[in-house]
This record gives structure tokens, sequence and C-alpha cells, in this order.
């Protein structure tokens, strides 16, 4: 949100307004401990948090006017100390709390966008028993929230980004257009790999309390919306990587009755069979394909956003 009389210069001639800002502090990373004195055990939290501010700040652009202005280096430093004073769990919670402090704490603040990349730590397990304070990283894969706090309410959207799945078979490609253009040939079995990369969108919560009123919802969905993933990828006999995605989204919104719409972005990373035939007649393709070469790129790319009716 910009001042109500925003400033207007001339710049050779044409009129200039500036019409859309906003500024803060991007790539922090926090990590947190949280022991339990009484059982020993300890839980581990790393993030990276992005929190870019909106309101009357348009006089620090056209006018040079650094009155407006929450430095950067403060965003950093309130981010540590509201992951100090709140549980960083769910982040969708703390996402909310750190951008609802913004807007008490300054008046002219109108806005505060947070991003939440929450990084995985599995706990070991040694000798068939959970370790209390060992961890490992089993994948890429992050836990991701985008919170936009204003006056108005609470917008708040999950997701998972980076998860790497891949099935050997299960998968088809046929029935697409095919004309001049087209070299590629129909499959009725063929490898999938993909980088999941999912998202819902909550319906707007009114404010702060609402968040945190049924806060188990957040862990609770974005449970579900995982396993839907990895349950739909396996066993469906995919026609397309369009309608098992199309399947993962309807289900995600059977799943969580608070959501308004879910999307997916999935790139198809593709296996290409390698013909050994020119050596001693080794056969690699068709039912015969065993090896395959890994391609980095040009990929398949497809997304969607399914919303409800």
């Amino acid at each position: 949100m910009l001042p109500h009389r925003p400033k207007t210069t001339t710049v050779n001639d044409t009129m200039a307004r500036l019409s859309a800002a906003r500024y803060g502090k991007d790539n922090v990373r926090v990590y947190k401990v949280h022991k339990d004195e009484k059982t020993g055990q300890q839980s581990v939290t790393e993030m990276t948090v992005c929190c870019l501010l909106e309101g009357e700040i348009e006089t620090s652009y056209t006018q040079a006017d650094n009155s407006v202005i929450v430095a950067t280096d403060s965003i950093k430093n309130t981010i540590y100390i509201k992951a100090k004073e709140h549980p960083v769990n769910p982040p969708e919670l703390y996402a909310s709390i750190l951008g609802q402090h913004f807007l008490d704490k300054y008046a002219h603040i109108s806005a505060a966008h947070i991003d939440v990349t929450v990084h995985r730590w599995t706990r070991m397990v040694i000798d068939g028993q959970p370790h209390p304070h060992s961890y490992l990283r089993d994948g890429q894969e992050t836990r991701n929230v985008e919170a936009t706090v204003t006056r108005d309410g609470v917008a708040i959207k999950s997701g998972i980004v980076g998860l790497q799945v891949l099935k050997s078979t299960g998968s088809a490609f046929h029935g697409f257009v095919r004309d001049e253009f087209t070299t590629l040939k129909e499959t009725w079995d063929r490898i999938l790999s993909t980088d999941v990369d999912a998202g819902w969108t909550w319906k707007k919560f009114a404010n702060l309390a609402a968040v945190q009123e049924g806060v188990e919802r957040f862990d609770a969905a974005w449970e579900a919306a995982r396993n839907i993933t990895l349950k739909t990828f396996a066993e469906d006999e995919s026609a397309s990587v369009q309608n098992t995605m199309y399947k993962m989204c309807e289900q995600i919104l059977d799943a969580v009755p608070e959501t308004e719409k879910t999307n997916y972005s999935l790139p198809n990373k593709h296996y290409f069979e390698v013909d050994l035939s020119w050596h001693k007649g080794l056969q690699n393709t068709g039912k015969d394909a065993e090896v395959f070469a890994p391609q980095s790129g040009p990929n398949g790319l497809i997304k969607c956003e399914v919303s409800r009716s």
C-alpha cells in the first residue's frame, strides 16, 4: 500500500509515479533448538526467512527521506528475536506472528510479506531407536510458507518444494497431437521422474488469533498433501503428468476443507533409452530397455491450479 498522496515527478517531460514498492531482508538463516529437559530429547528447525514491508514508504524513494524506513538490519534482528520469543512451528504460525509484529509496531506499515523455507532434518534412528539429538538430511525437499499480513487479515499459502520422486514404470504418454513438428514417439511404458512443487492456499484468516486457533491444521495439511502426492504418484497408472497432478489437487482439496485452491508445478525429468545395438547386436530399447541416459535438459514443465467450484 502506498501513501494517499503519491509523489509525482517529471522525468524528460514524462510524468512518473511510484506505483508499487516493498523492501526488507532476504536470506535470513535461522536455526532453533527445543530442549525437553524431562526426556533429554531435542528437536531442531532450520529456516530461511524473507521479510518485505509495504506502507507509507514512498518518500524514501522519491524524496530521499529515510525517516519512514525500518532498517533491513532491524528487520533481520526482529526475525531472530521473534524466533526466540515464539514457536517457529508450524511455520505458518511463526510467519503470521512475525508479520503482525511489524503492523503493531509501525503505524505506517500496512503489509508484511513473510516467506519461510523450512529445510529438512530427519531424526536419526540408531540401533532401532530414535536418537535424542542427531539428524540427517535425507533430501533437499523444503516446507514453504508465504504469509501476507495486513490490517484486513492474514493470507497464507503453504507448500512443498523439491520433493524428488521417480517410478520406473506405470507411466504412459500417447494420443497427443502429431504433425510436421513431431518426432516424439508414443509410449505405453516409461520412467516418470519429477521434482514436486506443490502449494495450497488457505481461505483468508481474519486476524492472527484466527491463525492461532486450531493451529494443528497446518501440520495436518502438510502431512496430508505430502502423503497424497507420494501415494498418487506411486499408484496412479499415469496417462500424463497433467492428469496425475489434477488427481493430486482434487484429493488435497477434499482432505483440507479450509483451503480454497491448490497447485502443482512438475518438471518432467527425462530418461532416454540408449541404443546399444551397434555393439554385438545388444538389445536395449523397447521391452528390452534396462540402461537409460538421464537428461539434464531440456525438460517438460507442467503446471496447474485447481480451485473449488
